[in-house]
């Protein structure tokens, strides 16, 4: 159904100048100082989620990013993203030894709801690094199959919100400043429910809301561009609720400027512009 906006009080709009900024980086930065970022996902059919979650990733700004993904997709991650490290993973147990090398999990994209993904999710869900949990992992959080740790994002737009809450699409629509709370609370975690108006809530009571946007974003695959940019600002030393409200306001800022060409936006074509715009908020260098 159409996403509306909706006039929301006892929030924070997310306005430029006005917005959490990662530090400056020094003369002297080198990559270990800006976390390794691993992704999780790509099943069969659905390897691309993935691989645009790492490439955005990669282009915000982490030091490093690893990609866990289906054997046959690491040809086509290499040739697009030989700067990610890809591999190919056929069991949750070769997921171990690269949780002890990485700071922050994205899972979600791609993740398919098989027996593969399932198996990937419980391991993530027993890890100790800050995680962005999206797409098919928030499907399997909705079942009850398992649970969320501990320093989570989750991204739910309002389908996976609704079945995370036992409610309709339209009763998430109808009110979502209470359900954009009820997922924050009832997770214990920053919550982003996507939309026109996405709102982040933190289980501390603060709840920032974006009006950017444009209707050219209704396109496959921007969640999972998002997904990496919360992630690689968490790998990059922001807290989560920060992290995430400056994700969602770069995402849909750099809708806005895309979207002035008009309809056909891929998401892809938003990496280079949240790129430009996060430099123009939280320069790089002094």
């Amino acid at each position: 159904m159409p996403q509306t906006k909706h006039a929301i009080t006892d929030v924070q709009p997310l306005l430029h100048g006005h917005l959490p900024q990662l530090a400056a980086r020094s003369p002297d930065a080198h990559k270990g100082r800006f976390g390794h970022l691993l992704v999780i996902g790509g099943d069969r059919g659905f390897g691309g989620a993935a691989l645009l979650s790492a490439e955005s990733a990669l282009r915000s700004g982490a030091g490093m990013v690893s990609l866990a993904t289906r054997l046959e997709h690491v040809p086509a991650a290499l040739a697009r993203l030989p700067e990610v490290m890809t591999v190919g993973v056929a069991s949750a147990n070769q997921l171990m030894g690269l949780l002890e090398k990485i700071s922050v999990i994205v899972i979600g994209p791609g993740l398919g709801d098989a027996s593969w993904g399932k198996s990937l999710l419980s391991v993530a869900a027993n890890a100790s690094q800050p995680q962005v949990w999206d797409a098919d992992a928030l499907n399997q959080l909705a079942t009850g199959s398992v649970s969320l740790p501990a320093n989570c994002v989750i991204t739910p737009h309002p389908g996976e919100a609704a079945r995370l809450l036992g409610l309709s699409t339209a009763e998430v629509q109808a009110d979502r400043l209470k359900v954009a709370r009820a997922l924050s609370q009832k997770f214990n975690a920053v919550a982003i429910l996507k939309g026109a108006g996405s709102l982040i809530a933190s289980p501390d009571g603060r709840v920032s809301r974006c009006d950017q946007g444009h209707p050219a974003m209704a396109t496959a695959g921007l969640g999972d561009v998002l997904a990496g940019l919360v992630g690689a600002l968490l790998a990059q030393g922001m807290p989560a609720y920060e992290a995430s409200c400056l994700a969602v306001w770069l995402h849909a800022t750099a809708g806005d400027r895309q979207g002035t060409f008009g309809r056909g936006l891929a998401a892809s074509d938003l990496i280079p512009a949240i790129r430009q715009l996060l430099e123009e908020q939280s320069p790089c260098l002094k």
